[in-house]
């Protein structure tokens, strides 16, 4: 069955220019990736994304750390990845969210680290299931940046926006 997940290479993978790696290791799976783009993560869009965990102690480092607050690199790169299994495919090559219970030849278990104030640095975020995916995949990309019909879209007329463009 076909399935999509949302990946994000977070701000310590790019500083640790592992962007490559990550993205080899993830053509293991043989999905196609269908969007990809660097983000630059406002809180608004971090709140939203880490909505579920807003009750935690650590939120507020989470919303630092996925905007590249703790490791001078203030972007994320989101992938979306399309085809069979796609979910799961991509959990097992992430591995275990805690990069020391990640099994070692995992992109986590390779990659990742617990700092001494016990924040996760794990590199890379993966959709939990399909219903997250959905949520994430709209929360990061609009239907117009994603090369095929993943969801249902619609066409609307909106009032004229400010917005920036190219001098």
């Amino acid at each position: 069955m076909d399935q999509k997940t949302l990946v994000l290479i977070k701000p310590d993978g790019l500083k640790k220019s592992l962007t490559g790696n990550i993205l080899t290791r993830l053509s293991e799976s043989k999905l196609e990736i269908v969007a990809v783009k660097i983000v630059r993560v406002s809180r608004e869009l971090a709140s939203e994304h880490y909505k579920h965990m807003q009750d935690k102690p650590f939120f507020g480092e989470l919303i630092k750390y996925i905007q590249g607050e703790l490791h001078d690199r203030r972007k994320v790169m989101a992938v979306v990845y399309w085809g069979d299994d796609a979910i799961n495919k991509v959990r097992q090559l992430a591995g275990s969210t805690n990069p020391e219970e990640a099994e070692s030849t995992s992109i986590r278990g390779s990659y990742g680290r617990i700092t001494t104030q016990g924040l996760y640095e794990n590199v890379l975020h993966t959709s939990s299931d399909n219903k997250e995916a959905e949520r994430e995949i709209k929360l990061w990309f609009n239907p117009d940046e994603v090369i095929v019909d993943l969801y249902p879209t619609k066409i609307i007329t909106a009032e004229p926006q400010k917005k920036r463009v190219w001098a």
